[in-house]
């Protein structure tokens, strides 16, 4: 719906992907598909503090927006970023390093996330350069929200500011009462925070509805065949990354010292597992 804020619906208005009628099997889209890369669309928190979202459409000159995003939750997972200082969240400039499951980083420094020193508090900068409190590396989390009527999720990425309020609706939604999170329909909306610097937009979560009887059966069935597209999809990324990676070491060797197989990143912090005990 373009310019407009999506309407709140029951559960029994949700179109879930076996309820639309297409006339192809899975065998014909498998075959006809074969060594294309899978790909979903991607939403992000607005900045400056604007309170729609933008939503890619089929004409990326022309993207819709909307106050709410509505669907299901089929999977979620971290992901840490971490970039040149000053590129933060340019979608034009390559991170130094990036960790699709927010556990092991590919790039510089690359290795285990939990004992990376960007990954600890404190060591954040501003635009301007100034230390902050936060992180130099951007801990966030990816959430593929399957919405009503169509076949795949996009996938809407919370940067830091958005985790609380996340950790928080999952916790009071589904934890408490035992339920996964793709047993109900949620609703994603954007808060305005002004801290009389640089104003910054938070997600807001609410529960719309929970799933029950034969819609709970279908989604789970679809999660069931989906998890194996989403192996698919992040093993894709780690390889983009392990090639990018690969390249950076080959176009900037004179960074890389070798040292009887064990390798120093700028005559500095030795990352390797072999010769220290990575936290489990």
């Amino acid at each position: 719906m373009r310019n407009e804020e999506i309407m709140t619906m029951k559960n029994n208005d949700f179109i879930l992907p076996d309820m639309i009628e297409n006339e192809f099997s899975d065998e014909d889209l498998s075959e006809n598909y074969n060594g294309i890369k899978l790909q979903f669309q991607r939403i992000k928190i607005p900045a400056g503090g604007a309170v729609q979202f933008e939503i890619p459409g089929d004409n990326p000159e022309n993207p819709d927006y909307a106050k709410n995003i509505e669907g299901i939750i089929v999977y979620h997972h971290k992901a840490n970023v971490y970039w040149p200082e000053g590129s933060e969240y340019d979608d034009n400039e390559i991170p130094v390093c990036s960790s699709v499951d927010g556990v092991v980083g590919h790039g510089s420094p690359g290795g285990a996330c939990v004992i990376c020193e960007f990954n600890k508090f404190g060591t954040g900068v501003d635009s301007k350069g100034n230390p902050t409190k936060g992180k130099a590396c951007k801990n966030m989390r990816h959430l593929y929200i399957l919405r009503n009527g169509e076949y795949m999720p996009v996938i809407l990425t919370l940067p830091p500011t958005s985790l609380k309020a996340f950790n928080d609706f999952i916790n009071m939604s589904f934890v408490m009462r035992r339920r996964p999170t793709w047993s109900s329909i949620i609703q994603i909306g954007l808060k305005r925070i002004d801290n009389g610097v640089n104003p910054y937009s938070v997600a807001t979560f609410r529960n719309v509805c929970d799933l029950t009887g034969s819609q709970l059966v279908n989604v789970r069935n679809y999660i069931n065949s989906f998890s194996s597209e989403i192996e698919t999809y992040l093993q894709q990324q780690v390889n983009d990354l392990e090639k990018v990676n690969a390249e950076n070491y080959s176009n900037n060797g004179d960074n890389y010292i070798d040292d009887n197989g064990h390798f120093c990143i700028s005559n500095s912090d030795i990352i390797d597992g072999a010769r220290d005990n990575i936290p489990a």
